[in-house]
């Protein structure tokens, strides 16, 4: 049966999935803070800043007001920056009764390192259904009916399996597990990983280097994952492996282009600046970099990309600390 859905954040992964949720037949309200955005969004009917192309259905409206976008919606989509997502939690409290919340949003909260579940429980209680969406997407491919799989996590069976059901279609495909420490953690993670992926191809390295790195940083998200009590084989799925191996390999991935445009000697705030949307990347290798100290967990390649983005190391030094390592076996390395 057809559910109203309030999508909170209009940039491209937001857009997207708004567009997937209301050609599934489901009445859509898409939410931006920008009223000025918003305007364009109505008179276009099409996102041409962040998605061009993707026309919105005749059950998509757009709001810049918060209320007018959650008043009768069943389901509440996040999909906001991690950093904006507790505020948005605290102006929504007072529909917590009502809600179901899912999230699209591909980090950790940036203060406290903790999880968005967590922050969720916190804020609007351990009852309230909560799911997150994770897995190897881009907009523009789930805009254009491309084939796409992704995961749906949430301790809550039920509600998993009717957000996945809200979904799926044709060409896009959901998977559910109960795992949300898994889910969270390889999409937070992997960004950190594209941001190192595109370095080494920014610096002029080849195809042997970058699938050396994907296959150690899969190792670094496997270890600290296991060690905050994520399960192997949602980090072995698509919330992981999948997600790592895409936005390390495809330039569509902002965390990667970021890199690149380091790897290549340009400032940092010039390369943010041609991507102009949020890279989730720079602010999680802080967080990731905490909890491996927090859980002992040895990240090596994290290590290196925080120390790039925070203490001034250039990519080429990075590049030779991780190679001077002190040779070790595989499985343990």
């Amino acid at each position: 049966m057809p559910q109203s859905v309030a999508v909170i954040g209009a940039g491209s992964w937001g857009t997207a999935l708004a567009v997937l949720l209301a050609r599934n037949g489901h009445p859509v309200n898409l939410w931006a803070r920008d009223a000025g955005h918003i305007a364009n969004l109505s008179k276009d009917r099409c996102n041409q800043r962040y998605l061009p192309g993707a026309y919105f259905p005749g059950n998509l409206a757009v709001t810049s007001d918060l209320d007018c976008a959650v008043k009768d919606s069943s389901i509440l989509l996040i999909v906001v920056p991690s950093h904006a997502f507790r505020d948005l939690l605290h102006k929504l409290r007072h529909k917590s009764g009502s809600l179901q919340i899912a999230w699209a949003t591909k980090g950790l909260e940036c203060q406290s390192g903790k999880m968005l579940h967590e922050v969720v429980e916190e804020i609007l209680g351990p009852d309230t259904p909560a799911a997150v969406l994770s897995g190897p997407t881009f907009a523009g491919e789930v805009a254009a009916n491309q084939p796409t799989a992704i995961t749906v996590g949430s301790k809550n069976r039920v509600f998993a399996e009717i957000v996945a059901g809200l979904l799926r279609n044709p060409h896009f495909r959901a998977y559910t597990t109960d795992d949300m420490i898994g889910v969270q953690l390889g999409g937070a993670t992997k960004n950190v990983l594209a941001i190192a992926a595109g370095m080494a191809d920014g610096l002029g390295f080849a195809a042997n280097a970058r699938a050396a790195l994907i296959t150690r940083g899969l190792a670094e998200m496997m270890r600290l994952g296991l060690a905050m009590g994520g399960k192997p084989e949602t980090l072995m799925g698509l919330a992981g492996v999948g997600d790592l191996i895409l936005t390390c390999t495809d330039n569509q991935s902002r965390n990667r282009r970021f890199g690149l445009g380091m790897g290549k000697g340009l400032p940092r705030e010039e390369v943010a600046t041609q991507i102009g949307q949020e890279i989730e990347g720079v602010l999680t290798a802080g967080i990731i970099h905490r909890l491996a100290k927090t859980h002992h967990v040895d990240m090596p390649i994290t290590e290196q990309v925080y120390l790039i983005l925070n203490e001034g190391l250039s990519p080429m030094e990075a590049v030779r600390n991780l190679l001077l390592r002190e040779p070790k076996q595989e499985a343990g390395d």
